[in-house]
């Protein structure tokens, strides 16, 4: 998903550069000789590596000047480096790409997995400061359940309660997603109205206050993940790049409802589908998109006319799509026919592929999603396949030694395919086992086989050779070809050659 701007990169670099010259800043700069004793010092300190060319690292300035303000309020430190000014130093950290942020604990780090906005780095950045399980009383118990989205407390009678332990390994896997307290205060619980052992979970959306429905004294730490999972995701919200991951993580298919949020029809389109989405929560995942920003993202599911709203449902785990008929102006029972359809499996979804290629000029063979199984499930032969987007740098890089693989295996095209398709243009079938998630993507298929084997290693000719030498079935012996000589050439030229013509 990508926002494109006219002015926005030069108006971000003038502000860049007033904020570098002018403004005080709460983030530290760390140099070679300041950035051991700062993260070895700090309990907790994130640390931004970035190049000032970066258009990502601009972007995430302001956010971070702002997280670093908000969060010095709470002893927490925000640091970077600018691996420009600072190029051994970034090496030495093994940084390979901008921005790359990690948190440090006494010296120790960690890959930071959090959203890139000023909120969410606070958020996340608060949660990593905590304990797993905070301490939760009468006099924090209010300001706690408020603290973030989703707040998680447990009401115990004693710290040594059973529930305690299920609930502290749950804290511990998700102290990144969630918020948790436990409290064991009588005032807290008082004011909770629940009889301990009891858990609460507090959110800023849909229903604000949830109790565990089930007999909570035998609940396992998986009960309470799978519960928490459950309420995490709002019946009908927007989603965002900043927030898609949530959705994903769900394992849940995703229906989305495309929509102008500046047009009349944004509100009547959202309360069309609300009771649907209430109705099917528990199945489906619903949510809203501007289609004006994401439009990319409307053709990526095979909306292909820009008509809004528009409704589609998308299997994530499987990248299959099924967008709701344009022609057909959206309405409520029309569109819960379409969930329920899905839901016992009776649409087919639509595949998206470039047309077949007449005549194949290349030794890779370009492959489209009508020919994916009878090209890639040819059992007499082993299949080596990049996936790849045109617009993919690393794929630029790839092309030509993908090529010159294809030509040094091309006597053994009966044998194995070297092949290559662009994934934004083509979709995978149900049968493919496997989605692409990023570019580019390589798989080896072994003949006779229907599993594939995804290739790790580094992008280089030698590596890709040692790579099938290792785990091609078929013989990867390349012929050789009979060297003539001049004197069997003039051999195989008949006399007066010149005279020989074709009779009627």
């Amino acid at each position: 998903m990508r926002l494109s701007a006219l002015v926005a990169p030069s108006l971000l670099t003038l502000v860049s550069l007033v904020l570098a010259d002018d403004a005080p800043s709460d983030v530290l700069s760390l140099t070679s000789s300041s950035f051991l004793p700062s993260v070895e010092k700090e309990s907790i300190i994130l640390v931004e590596f970035f190049a000032p060319w970066c258009g990502h690292c601009k972007a995430l300035a302001p956010h971070y000047e702002e997280a670093a303000t908000a969060l010095k309020a709470k002893n927490i430190s925000i640091a970077k480096v600018d691996c420009v000014d600072q190029a051994d130093l970034c090496q030495a950290n093994g940084i390979q790409g901008y921005p790359t942020l990690r948190v440090y604990r006494y010296g120790e780090a960690t890959d930071y997995r959090g959203p890139r906005k000023a909120d969410g780095i606070i958020s996340y950045m608060i949660k990593q400061s905590l304990p797993a399980v905070s301490d939760v009383t009468a006099t924090n118990h209010d300001e706690f359940k408020q603290a973030d989205q989703i707040v998680i407390v447990a009401y115990l009678a004693t710290s040594t309660d059973a529930l305690a332990a299920e609930f502290s390994a749950t804290a511990e896997k998700h102290r990144d997603d969630y918020l948790f307290g436990a409290s064991t205060d009588p005032e807290a619980i008082a004011e909770a109205k629940v009889d301990p052992p009891a858990v609460v979970v507090y959110r800023k959306f849909d229903e604000p206050r949830v109790p565990y429905p089930f007999p909570i004294a035998d609940a396992t730490a998986a009960d309470l993940e799978d519960w928490i999972k459950e309420l995490a995701v709002p019946t009908l919200a927007e989603v965002t790049s900043e927030n898609y991951a949530v959705y994903v993580q769900s394992g849940k298919s995703l229906a989305y409802l495309f929509l102008d949020p500046t047009a009349d029809h944004k509100e009547p389109a959202i309360e069309l589908l609300l009771p649907i989405a209430s109705k099917y929560k528990s199945k489906l995942n619903f949510v809203w998109i501007d289609a004006i920003k994401f439009g990319d993202h409307a053709k990526a599911l095979n909306l292909a006319e820009v008509k809004w709203p528009s409704f589609v449902i998308q299997n994530v785990a499987k990248q299959l799509k099924y967008p709701y008929d344009q022609s057909k102006e959206l309405d409520a029972d029309g569109v819960e026919k379409w969930v329920t359809d899905y839901l016992e499996d009776s649409l087919v979804p639509q595949l998206k592929s470039q047309p077949i290629p007449e005549t194949q000029e290349e030794n890779v063979y370009t492959l489209v999603g009508k020919e994916f199984d009878s090209v890639i499930f040819d059992d007499s032969k082993d299949v080596f396949i990049e996936f790849y987007a045109s617009w993919c740098g690393h794929c630029k890089r790839l092309a030509p030694i993908w090529a010159s693989l294809a030509d040094h295996y091309a006597p053994l095209k009966q044998t194995l395919t070297i092949a290559k398709m662009e994934a934004t243009e083509n979709d995978l079938p149900p049968s493919a086992p496997f989605s692409i998630a990023g570019f580019p993507t390589i798989k080896f298929k072994k003949a006779g086989t229907k599993e594939f084997i995804d290739y790790e290693g580094d992008r280089s000719y030698e590596s890709l050779v040692a790579f099938l030498e290792e785990n091609a079935v078929n013989s990867l012996e390349i012929p050789e070809v009979p060297v003539v000589t001049e004197e069997e050439e003039k051999a195989q030229v008949p006399l007066h050659a010149e005279e020989i013509h074709d009779e009627l």
